[in-house]
């Protein structure tokens, strides 16, 4: 009896000091809220047989060494709870182990109690089961990121790389070569309903090495959106691959010769133009582009048929053997512990999705890692419906099954809905997320929730996410380099289950715009208030800003999305007095100059403004009128004259981004008046040559990224006045030949990553004042200067990360 008592002493002393340990860290760190919540869940069940005699005896009744082992575990898991908060949230990888940690101990938690918890215990195992599965997930894609290319467009001239796994069209491939190459028409169009698999095909023929040994670096691929112009077009062409400079026209006419012109030009080189996903409004572009010259061929991919133009490819579905090999790819992982489901649930799933491979992707992957009670419910809830897909409506109910999955985690569902926002067949940069989904749903401005919904929902195959830095592991931070993408089913599903209740009771309202043609209800509904939170608004080139009125007083978040050359605010958002996030971003070949800036000096509790690829050729002094501005972001942005005369900033800004300014040669010297700025980042600009010598002001600045500025030469002395500093990135910095001695003063700096940094000989001797650094990421060459001071930063870890971006700015330098 005394061993048992003390054996109960024990366990019950590691179970409490646990328990108190997740209530702490809970409060302390929103980074591991998920797992930590269901260990509370788990320990509060503990403590209820901790409590009951009954159920208590049976744990007490097991051999010494099984509980002695468990109270070690326990005490271990306090460890690993207590660690939470000292997780670096800029390193992706090393977050989603420690979060993958947890969930291992909660499933210990469950197995230790099963025979008590019984009914709870099953369902919890199976449930944690699924977690570890997924994180596992989550950390190969991030980890695998690391070593691979970036992958995706470069350019909008350029041939998209393959998807990993590809199945059922070897067939096709041989098929649509031979109609290509052995027709007399100019035209070939591969046409199917969405989710056939159209544009795999297209890469797949651009990609082949007979067609490449053919055309050579003559193949130019262009995504054609529903609203893209001729005009948009042969900029896109003329842009990205020939490299044409200035290709500005006043007609479509005029575009269309300028491009005849340059293809006849190229003699008897062989050219093969694919425009990829034309809809039946684009027809007569088809044939504004087809010319007399010998060897030019374009491929069309389309929905639709257009057998006036030239041959037709009609690409069918996967038949049933390869549907299946491509189920169990998107179904099923090499995990020992694999769910198995019974073989005649997978021969009535490939049936259902009848061969669409978007399909099998999409609605399959929200199966992985399910139980059997899962796919037998998910094909009940088909066979209520309609289970044959012969029409595009009809997939696109289907793939509701997909977001229906999505019923446990509610704000992925509606992060997946917000997709809907952002024009078709476009790159969305993943940073424009955090501010919107910041608002809207409460999640961090720091942006590792948003990279952790982005990436449950690729798992899901419900978008692409593309991580396109070599150092992958940190995505907090550099979201402008990674970038989202999705299939134009999918962004369609999202604005069908947007728009299911009345324009007035919508949460999203997306508006699209093409010429001069506003949707009918607006204007019935323009003096009567509509209830959305969220506002998209997409126009095209053509759009010439006369606005309509719109009373949308709830509006917090408000989406921008044009493409001509000049955009005029709405003249609306003056009354929007809730809103609190405003992203504008031009789709267009050149940015869109804005007007009407004073419009946004009325948004009084606006909190963050991104402006992405837009013309600041006017003054911007409205945005410092906001007092409680706290983001400011400007990418790819052309600055002008506006931080003429910019003589304050908004008083209580938090963050302030410069990325791809291209012609940014010096920050305003204002920014050193911001008394509570955190965060600021200065990536890819150019230009710059020198920072505010002011710069040690900013009492409170945490972060400092000057990153692949590349004509910037030094930092200024008074840096080492920066004394809440943890963060400072000078990598790529090429022209910086050496630090200031006050770097030393940088007590509170633990990361410093300064790779590329190549015209630097040497480190001034102060580097061993810094008594917190924990981590210096740099390349093997800047290594070697660290090294000589070893002795004295023996707690230094020296990370050496392969350096391959050189190449990319040394003509920028010179």
């Amino acid at each position: 009896m005394v061993v048992q008592s003390a054996q109960l002493m024990a366990l019950k002393t590691a179970s409490i000091d646990l328990h108190q340990a997740v209530a702490s860290e809970t409060k302390r760190t929103p980074k591991f809220r998920t797992p930590l919540n269901r260990l509370d869940e788990t320990l509060s069940k503990i403590d209820s047989i901790l409590h009951e005699t009954s159920r208590l005896s049976k744990v007490l009744d097991r051999p010494k060494h099984d509980i002695e082992t468990f109270v070690n575990h326990l005490e271990s898991g306090k460890k690993s709870v207590s660690e939470c908060s000292t997780i670096k949230i800029w390193f992706v990888n090393e977050k989603l182990a420690h979060e993958n940690k947890l969930i291992h101990l909660d499933h210990e938690l469950l197995r230790f109690f099963h025979d008590e918890l019984q009914d709870d215990t099953s369902t919890g195992i199976r449930r944690t089961q699924t977690d570890i599965h997924a994180f596992g997930r989550k950390m190969d894609r991030v980890l695998s990121s690391i070593t691979k290319q970036p992958s995706g467009l470069s350019s909008s001239g350029s041939v998209p790389e393959l998807p990993e796994f590809i199945v059922g069209f070897d067939f096709h491939l041989k098929e649509l070569k031979r109609v290509l190459l052995k027709d007399a028409n100019q035209v070939v169009s591969v046409s199917a309903p969405g989710g056939c698999g159209k544009t795999t095909l297209a890469k797949m023929l651009c990609h082949d090495n007979e067609i490449k040994g053919i055309f050579g670096d003559n193949i130019v691929y262009v995504t054609v959106s529903r609203t893209t112009s001729l005009k948009t077009i042969v900029q896109k062409i003329l842009t990205h691959h020939f490299r044409v400079n200035d290709c500005e026209f006043e007609t479509d006419e005029e575009a269309k010769n300028q491009l005849k012109n340059v293809l006849s030009q190229m003699g008897s080189e062989k050219i093969l133009l694919v425009l990829d996903d034309v809809w039946c409004e684009s027809q007569s572009i088809i044939q504004d582009l087809k010319f007399p010259i010998p060897g030019y061929k374009i491929l069309v991919t389309s929905r639709f048929l257009f057998p006036s133009l030239g041959s037709t490819y009609e690409l069918g579905l996967l038949n049933d053997e390869d549907a299946r090999t491509l189920l169990n790819h998107s179904a099923f992982t090499c995990d020992a512990n694999q769910i198995n489901v019974p073989d005649d649930l997978i021969i009535k799933m490939v049936k259902s999705c009848k061969g669409f491979p978007l399909a099998l992707t999409v609605v399959v992957a929200s199966l992985r890692g399910q139980d059997e009670l899962t796919w037998r419910t998910t094909l009940n809830k088909w066979s209520e419906g309609q289970t044959i897909f012969h029409s595009n409506s009809q997939l696109l109910l289907s793939l509701q099954v997909s977001v229906d999955a999505l019923e446990s985690l509610p704000i992925a569902r509606e992060c997946f809905l917000d997709l809907g926002s952002f024009p078709e067949d476009e790159k969305i940069a993943a940073s424009a997320f955090v501010d919107i989904w910041a608002e809207l749903y409460n999640l961090d401005m720091e942006g590792m929730y948003t990279i952790e919904y982005l990436l449950e929902l690729s798992s899901r195959n419900l978008l692409n996410l593309k991580i396109s830095r070599s150092d992958a592991s940190e995505i907090e931070g550099y979201g402008n380099e990674h970038y989202v993408t999705q299939h134009d089913l999918l962004r369609e599903l999202a604005i069908h289950l947007s728009s299911q209740e009345p324009i007035p009771q919508r949460k999203r309202l997306f508006i699209e715009i093409h010429a001069n043609i506003t949707p009918t209800w607006w204007i019935e509904y323009n003096q009567q208030p509509i209830s959305a939170r969220l506002l998209s608004v997409t126009t095209d080139e053509t759009f010439s800003c006369n606005w309509n009125d719109l009373n949308a007083p709830k509006v917090e978040v408000l989406i921008l999305n044009p493409r001509g050359k000049n955009y005029t605010l709405p003249h609306f958002i003056k009354k929007m007095n809730r809103l609190k996030a405003l992203n504008i971003t031009s789709y267009g070949i050149y940015p869109s100059e804005l007007h009407e800036l004073t419009f946004i000096s009325f948004l009084s509790n606006l909190k963050s403004i991104r402006l992405e690829h837009v013309s600041l050729s006017s003054s911007i002094q409205s945005i410092c009128e906001l007092k409680n501005l706290q983001k400011l972001s400007f990418i790819i942005c052309k600055i002008g004259n506006a931080f003429v005369d910019f003589s304050f900033m908004p008083p209580n800004l938090k963050e302030l981004e410069f990325d791809g300014c291209y012609d940014l040669k010096q920050v305003p010297a204002s920014i050193c008046n911001l008394a509570y700025l955190r965060k600021l980042t200065i990536t890819n600009c150019h230009e710059l040559e020198a920072l505010p010598k002011g710069l040690g002001s900013l009492s409170n600045l945490e972060i400092l990224r000057v990153h692949s500025c590349t004509r910037l030469v030094k930092l200024p002395e008074s840096i080492g006045d920066l004394c809440n500093l943890v963060f400072l990135d000078i990598s790529d910095c090429l022209s910086i030949n050496s630090l200031p001695d006050q770097i030393g003063e940088l007590k509170g700096l633990r990361v410093l990553k300064m790779s590329g940094c190549h015209r630097l000989e040497e480190l001034p001797a102060s580097v061993t004042n810094l008594s917190l650094l924990e981590d210096v990421i740099c390349d093997e060459e800047t290594s070697y200067l660290w090294r000589y001071y070893e002795s004295d930063l023996s707690d230094v870890k020296i990370g050496v990360v392969e350096d391959d971006r050189l190449a990319n700015f040394k003509k920028i330098v010179g």
